[in-house]
């Protein structure tokens, strides 16, 4: 899996990269489209680019792509059988309330600290904030899309700026390549759940205290 695929831009890409990067594709393309099969493709990208980042000592993204392959079956579940509080079923795309937006925010700056304190503690990391941000945004990213609340797209497209840069310093070309795309993914998932809103009944906004 670590022998050279090919090249790109001068930059050797190992075949676990494109293996990892085709179903990493397929997975956010049916996230976009709200096809519930995107979750157990996420547990085998996830694992993937889980064993690809601890090569490379981003142990906050294998970290943080162990979690995906966990919280996957959760999302499954949520995407198949997931209710509200008062047993209306099933989900759908909606909105956070303001108390909710407080609580994604606090929660990202919460995690970044204590995610960025335990790779400074446990690894040998040398992006121990880059890596941190990047792991608590995936984290309040991957609970909004379970929980279908559209702000999840506006997390991402934060959560693939930075992993863009985090990864180039990193020599990951083709993981550059993949989130750029993913950056661009985001912004038609954005779009288009606007407009698949726009198309079912109106829900009163949740947070996540309510989800």
């Amino acid at each position: 899996m670590f022998d050279t695929a090919l090249t790109l831009f001068g930059t050797p890409v190992t075949w676990l990269e494109v293996l990892a990067f085709v179903l990493a594709l397929a997975n956010i393309a049916c996230n976009v489209f709200e096809i519930h099969w995107g979750w157990p493709l996420t547990v085998v990208a996830s694992a993937l680019y889980a064993w690809l980042f601890f090569t490379s000592k981003l142990y906050g993204e294998a970290g943080v792509n162990v979690f995906f392959a966990v919280t996957a079956v959760w999302g499954w579940s949520q995407w198949l059988k997931g209710q509200y509080d008062d047993g209306e079923a099933p989900l759908v795309i909606r909105r956070l309330t303001q108390r909710g937006i407080a609580y994604a925010t606090a929660a990202w700056a919460v995690l970044w600290v204590v995610c960025a304190a335990l790779l400074h503690s446990i690894t040998d990391s040398d992006v121990v904030w880059a890596d941190g941000f990047v792991t608590a945004g995936s984290i309040v990213g991957t609970f909004l899309l379970g929980r279908k609340f559209i702000a999840n797209w506006l997390v991402w497209l934060l959560v693939n700026a930075a992993s863009i840069a985090l990864f180039a310093y990193k020599g990951l070309t083709l993981t550059v390549v993949l989130y750029a795309i993913f950056f661009g993914l985001a912004i038609w998932g954005w779009v288009g759940w606007q407009r698949r809103m726009t198309l079912t009944l109106r829900v009163p906004a949740h947070g996540p205290d309510q989800a």
